[in-house]
Formats: structure tokens, sequence, C-alpha cells
């Protein structure tokens, strides 16, 4: 018999919407485990997501050690700011660091939505993020130096918790920042509820419209070979 594949996620104190939604993104034969990391303070608030962000990279081993137990075939990072915060050379210092300690491949929700946008043959996108304005930049920023082109950015205005978000919001994020010489549209933020909104926004918008949710469970499957289509969360996962 075929043993079951799992997906390991670090995921932020704080958070009620990635595990119900990621949970959702896998096939049959899949199973998803859940690490939550270290952070203080009001989780979720715009003020101190920097201080929170560093907090989390600082206790990420023993976070990571903790989830090695269930021994999964892939560690995912999920929280994308983590990588702004880090970077792009700390940010593959760190995937690197952690598939030598753990022996298992590591990968981060950013560094997914970078290879989504690749296998969807994107190079200009529209970026919308549920964050700062300076955040915000910093996320343009590291979009850029991966060689993509970021042709509009906007926050999501009026935030006073990323978790207390809903799908509407999400929604009208995706559609405020699109633009017509964009050929993606990517929502960052996996805190942000955006899952069931991404089929609805590609059917308005023409093109496909991604999030950090939705990338980094294509990119798990994908690492741990499952490519059997998901199908109702945009065109990403229900591509062969």
């Amino acid at each position: 018999m075929k043993r079951t594949m799992r997906i390991g996620v670090l995921v932020p104190p704080g958070n009620p919407t990635t595990e119900p939604e990621v949970i959702r993104l896998v096939p049959p034969g899949v199973t998803v485990h859940f690490t939550r990391m270290v952070a203080h303070g009001v989780t979720g608030s715009l003020d101190g997501q920097e201080e929170r962000n560093r907090t989390q990279i600082a206790h990420l081993d023993d976070n990571v050690a903790l989830l090695a137990m269930v021994k999964p075939d892939v560690i995912v990072l999920g929280h994308t700011a983590t990588s702004y915060t880090l970077g792009r050379e700390g940010e593959a210092a760190l995937v690197a660091r952690m598939e030598r300690t753990t022996g298992v491949p590591f990968i981060t929700a950013f560094g997914s939505v970078v290879r989504a946008l690749r296998h969807l043959g994107v190079q200009r996108v529209a970026l919308g993020a549920p964050y700062s304005r300076t955040e915000t930049l910093r996320s343009k920023a590291h979009l850029e130096a991966h060689g993509l082109v970021v042709v509009h950015a906007a926050n999501l205005e009026g935030v006073s918790n990323i978790y207390d978000e809903t799908p509407e919001r999400a929604h009208a994020l995706g559609c405020s920042v699109d633009r017509p010489e964009a050929q993606a549209v990517f929502l960052s933020g996996v805190g942000l509820p955006t899952i069931d909104v991404l089929e609805r926004l590609e059917r308005e918008l023409g093109k496909p419209a991604l999030s950090s949710a939705a990338a980094m469970m294509w990119n798990a499957l994908r690492t741990i070979g499952v490519t059997t289509p998901v199908t109702g969360f945009g065109r990403l996962l229900a591509s062969p």
C-alpha cells in the first residue's frame, strides 16, 4: 500500500485562517501537520510586525525540529513576510540550513510564489498586500530582486489586524491592484483569506490570480511528487 505523504507547515501564532484553508488544498493521500512559530505581542497587527518576524526567525530552529518529529516529506514556512525581513540571501541561507539540519526539503511561501509565477510564465505581476505601505514596498522589492517586474503594488487600506480580514476584502484588493499590463495578480500574506476568491478573480480579470497560501501548497505538493490537480482554487493548483 502506498504510504500517506506528509506536509509540515510552520504558521504564526494567532492565525486562525491558514490551517483550515490549506487543508482544503491537498488531494487524498496527503496529510498536513502544523507547528506554531514563536512571536509576542498582538499577532496579525500591523504594529510591531517586523519585530514579530524577527522573533519567529530566532526560534525557527526549535520549531522546525519539533515539526520534523512527524517525519514530513517537505516542510513549509507558511509566512510570506518572513522572507521580506530576511532578504534574498538570508532566505536562501535559511532554506539551506534547515535542509542540512533536518534532511527534509524546506520551502518558503515566498519562494513558492516565485516558482509558481515562473510555472505560469508570468514576468509582470500586480501585487496586493494587507501590510503597511512600508512592508508592501518591501514585498515589491523582494519580488523585483528575483527578476520579476511589479507593474503596480498597493496595500489594503483600513487593516487593523490581518486575521480579521474577509474574503470579500481580499477580492476587492485583487480587483483594485490589477493593471492591463500585469500578466497575473498576486495577493501576499498567508493569513489573508484568499483561496475562495482566486477562481472568481481569474474569471473577472481574465488572468492568473494566486496567493501565498495557494502557491506554497502547490509547491509543497510538487516538491513531494504529487501532481494531482486540485480544482476550485485557481488555475495554478488545477494545472498538471
